[in-house]
Formats: structure tokens, sequence, C-alpha cells
């Protein structure tokens, strides 16, 4: 049932809403400063809403890592942590947890994400390869580039368009795929790097059929296929939904047979599996494995922590457990759907068909008069949080940062800036006053001129670069 069976329930003889599968038994208290506190606070953060005070935020969409709300179980749970320093009994529930949901042999645990990104770059990235994706990710890609590799974007060319409404945006082009591949040799790409909803095209999936014609592809080759597993449970209901012959099948199930197709897997936890920190990379093949494990001592922790305490192991492990519900998803996505329609009917453009964990508004078709060069997003996010308190995050020519080869800017065809969605935090009234403050900048943005990029710091720089308004 789609959000707006809920928005217009009572409209329509023999429809009935559905309702988030939980209920609140927990409060945290916020409030909007005004608009004098809220300029000053803007100015403070070098326009940057990465450099806001969270205090300062009154609806906080910068991002889904780590923002999710725990459940009572997961709650519970963290007093269960066994914090030995080697062998940890929460370390055991937290592979046996990943094996069971996705299907890989081996499990390393890291402290998020980007230490997973880490370790498997330094394990399998030799100076001179390739690696080939759908779509870059920020903090992927580095990992990529300082193991001395170098990214090549494969998706199809739907995925750079966000009007297009292809219902797989973020398929690998295998023609593409082979060309590169004939062009540098099997040999010098370590592994392809697949990533489930792709957060830079707007949270889009890959299909189960495109996944299964890569593993036929990639074995011609002998070549590996490792998957960013961050929000591959979103992924799972959007092939639940779209693809033929899933419909009757249990989310759970169809994400494991999607990591059946793959070799391996890193994985943030922060986002799918409802945790505030933690991460893994799983794996099939024992060499891997072998430095995995070797290196994340180096980096991380003992093999059998890899940085998180035994009580985050704990919450992670039932995080898991929960993320792929049916009923927990649908709603999760149901909310996200919500404010897309909500945006999509007053004709404000953004990235379509809507993803599993955000909206992306095209600030490029918003702020059609400003340059790339002046940072249509990174307005656009300062002018939302100018406007109502709202904290929001560019995904365009900031975030792509520059060419290392050339230092010039990398212009990508998408920019954006995305309205994050918490997993369990904000109701549908939040997702109303997000919709109308947007609408309300929206109608504004003649006003606007763009800002200058005033320091840039060497990696990263969306996280902490700072800005001016162009008078």
């Amino acid at each position: 049932m789609t959000s707006t069976v809920h928005r217009t329930m009572g409209q329509q003889s023999g429809r009935r809403s559905w309702a988030e599968p939980w209920k609140i038994k927990m409060v945290e208290p916020i409030k909007m400063i005004d608009r004098a506190g809220r300029e000053a606070a803007m100015r403070e953060a070098g326009y940057n809403t990465f450099l806001l005070r969270s205090e300062d935020v009154y609806i906080d969409l910068l991002t889904d890592s780590g923002t999710s709300a725990m459940s009572d179980r997961q709650w519970a749970g963290l007093m269960l942590g066994d914090e030995a320093y080697a062998g940890s009994r929460n370390f055991y529930r937290l592979e046996a947890a990943v094996q069971q949901y996705y299907g890989y042999k081996y499990v390393v645990p890291t402290h998020q994400g980007r230490g997973a990104e880490h370790l498997i770059s330094q394990a399998l990235i030799k100076a001179g390869d390739t690696v080939p994706g759908n779509m870059y990710f920020t903090t992927t890609r580095l990992h990529q580039e300082l193991a001395g590799g170098t990214f090549v974007d494969v998706i199809i060319d739907e995925a750079h368009d966000p009007h297009n409404e292809h219902p797989f945006k973020g398929n690998i082009d295998l023609d593409k795929l082979e060309a590169l591949i004939k062009q540098v040799g099997a040999d010098r790409i370590p592994y392809i790097s697949l990533a489930g909803t792709v957060n830079m095209a707007g949270g889009q999936p890959v299909s189960m059929a495109n996944v299964k014609a890569l593993r036929e592809l990639c074995d011609r080759f002998g070549i590996r296929i490792y998957l960013d597993a961050t929000r591959m449970v979103e992924n799972a209901f959007f092939i639940q939904e779209r693809e033929v012959g899933y419909a009757d099948k249990p989310v759970a199930a169809i994400l494991k047979e999607f990591c059946s197709y793959t070799d391996g897997a890193w994985m943030s936890a922060k986002k799918d599996s409802l945790v505030n920190i933690g991460g893994w990379l799983a794996m099939n093949h024992d060499d891997l494995f072998e430095k995995a494990r070797n290196l994340v001592v180096i980096y991380e922790g003992l093999h059998t922590y890899g940085g998180m305490a035994g009580r985050d192991m704990e919450a992670l492990a039932i995080g898991i457990e929960e993320s792929v519900q049916d009923d927990y998803i649908r709603a999760r996505i149901g909310q996200v759907r919500y404010l897309g329609e909500l945006l999509t009917d007053w004709g404000i453009p953004i990235v379509q068909p809507v993803g599993g964990h955000a909206i992306f508004l095209d600030a490029k078709e918003i702020y059609a008069h400003i340059s790339q060069d002046r940072f249509p997003a990174q307005t656009l996010a300062a002018q939302l949080y100018l406007d109502s308190g709202i904290r929001a995050m560019e995904r365009g020519v900031v975030s792509a940062g520059r060419d290392p080869k050339t230092g010039e800017h990398r212009y990508p065809k998408l920019e954006l800036v995305r309205l994050t969605i918490p997993r369990r935090v904000y109701t549908q009234a939040h997702m109303d006053v997000v919709a109308e403050a947007v609408k309300a900048v929206y109608d504004e943005r003649q006003r606007v001129k763009g800002l200058d990029m005033v320091y840039e710091p060497a990696y990263l720089r969306f996280f902490q670069a700072r800005f001016e308004p162009i008078s």
C-alpha cells in the first residue's frame, strides 16, 4: 500500500491506511531557534551544514548514518555486552547474524563502514589497478584512490538523469563493463565495486537480473564482485516491489539471494542495521579473510571486536534481524515516499523514482540561474536551514571533489540536496513541515546567487569546507 493511500484515507471508500509498526516509548525534545539565531549559526558554520551544532538544528536530515532510533530489544542488548578484549560472545552473535541474513562465510568487524572500505582497498588494490562500479561514493572512492586504484563509473546512463523513471537506475551497464575489462585487462581489476540502492544516484536500486548477469560476466573473466551492502535491505524491498517473480518472497530471502551472487560485502551498519555505530567486512574467500583479519588488528582492533564494544555488537546483531522484517521496511520506505509525493504534487523537481533512504532535490534545476562553480546544491542546503532550521546535505560538485590528476573540480551531472530520513525517528507531521519548508525556499529561488568556497580541506571537502554568499 502506497503512502498516497496513507494521505487519502477516508477519501476513498474501502481503502485502509497503514501505520508505523512501532509505538513511541521515549521522546527527545527539539526546538527551532529564531531566524537571527539561524543566520548567526549558518555564518559560524561557513554555510556548511556539516559544521552546524546539532543543538541549533530543528529537524536533522543530514544523514541516516547512525541516527536511527534503536528498539527496546536493542537497548536491552546493550546490557548484555561482553567487553572481553578477545573472543567476546557478542562477536559470535554478530557473526552468526551476518551469516544467517547475508550468507557470507567469514566476518571481520570494523568500527563503521569506512573502516571496512579501507581494509578491502588495502588488501586487494595495487597501484595502477582499475575498480569499476555503479557510480562513486565519496569515502569508497577515496579509499580506492589512496590504495593506488582508479574508480571508473559503469552505471547505466539513466542513473545520471534525475527525471528518468527507470525502476533500477542502480544497474551496471554490462557493455560498458566488458569494454573496460578488455581495455585494461581482467588482471588489473581487483574487484567490481557494486553498491545497493546507489546513494549518489538518489538511492536507486540494482535489480536481481542485473546482479545475476554481472555474476556470469565476472565468472567469464575471473573477477570478483564485492558489494556495498549498506542499504541492501532497502534494495531488496524494491526488488520485491518491482521485479517479476519476487512479489511473494520475503525481503530477508531476497537479500540473501542477492548477496549469493557476490563474493563478499562491506557494511556501514549505521544505516540499514539500526545502530549508532558499527560495521563489518564479510567474504567467502580465504585469501581476503586472511589479509583482512590481519589488517584489522593494525587499524581497528582485534578481529573479534574491530573497533566496536561488545554492547555495540550485540545491538547490531539484533538490528540486523529487525531490519529485514517486511512490515518495518515497508513503513520506512513509505515515509520517504510520503515526503516525495508532497514535493512532486507541488511541482518541486526531485530525483525520480523516489529512493529508499532520502529525497534528493534537483538543485541544478531549482537554481538553474546558478552555475555549478557557485555550488547550487550547497546553496540550497544552506537556504533550507535558514528558512526552517532543517539540516540537509549537499550531493553535487562539492561532494564530487577534485580530479587528483588535474586538480580541477569534478562536475557531476547530478547536483543534488539530500533530505535523508533517519529510521524510526520522525513522524509524518515532521515530513509535512519539511515539505512546506522546501516549498518556501523553492518559491524564493530567484533571489539566491550562490556561494564562493573560501576554505577547502585536502580530502572529502564536503565535510569541512567553508563558504561565503555571493553578494
